[in-house]
């Protein structure tokens, strides 16, 4: 009888990375939600905490599934991940969706393009657990309607989002790091796909959620 084949390690390192970002953004946005000025903000964003936490019990099954202990896999990713999460602490309702709005985003376009060199069923199971897209329309109506009682708030949350954004790039050298390189050798499987290309349509992305927003790039 032949010994089971060991799992893919940078699917591995993936999933691992899911998985931590999942329930990392569990506890944010819990802890976002008391943010909230009523009771229907504060559901919505607890009914995206409870996504988020389904999301991950999703992932780390199939980790285990491979025979991979959850916390093993995820553990790299702590230090980095929870370095933004940190920095980037909203002071306020608003700081909060704009957090959720712009983070959650770049976050689902990065995997969607990694779930396309995976085979399945990885690839069905990263896509199922970005976020859904209700939750990016409840945020943009957030600041689509605060920025309409104050136009001055598009330049606050701008200058905001754009800051996210750079804090988030500060730690993706992080994040490869702590993969040994996972995330790379994934995008080099897809023919005519390289790491720059992937960055420039992640930021035409971001530039036109920004825009639909209300927001400046």
């Amino acid at each position: 009888m032949s010994a089971p084949t060991a799992p893919d390690p940078a699917l591995v390192d993936l999933l691992g990375l899911v998985a931590y970002g999942e329930l990392l953004g569990f506890d944010r946005l819990a802890a976002d939600a008391r943010l909230a000025p009523d009771l229907r903000r504060r559901a919505a964003l607890s009914e995206m905490a409870a996504a988020e936490i389904g999301s991950y019990r999703r992932i780390a099954d199939r980790l285990s599934a491979l025979g991979v202990p959850p916390d093993d896999a995820m553990a790299p990713y702590v230090e980095p991940l929870q370095a933004y999460h940190d920095s980037t602490e909203p002071k306020d309702w608003l700081e909060a969706v704009t957090k959720a709005y712009v983070g959650d985003a770049i976050t689902d376009d990065f995997l969607r393009e990694i779930a396309d060199g995976l085979a399945e069923p990885d690839r069905q199971l990263v896509l199922d657990v970005l976020h859904d897209s209700r939750y990016a329309e409840f945020a943009a109506a957030e600041m689509r309607a605060a920025i309409e009682v104050d136009p001055r708030v598009a330049n606050r949350l701008s200058i905001w989002a754009r800051r996210l954004v750079g804090e988030a790039l500060s730690q993706a050298g992080r994040v490869a790091a702590a993969d040994r390189g996972a995330l790379t050798a994934l995008i080099a499987r897809r023919e005519g796909v390289d790491v720059p290309a992937l960055f420039r349509r992640l930021t035409a992305a971001h530039t036109a959620r920004m825009t639909a927003a209300g927001l400046n790039n």
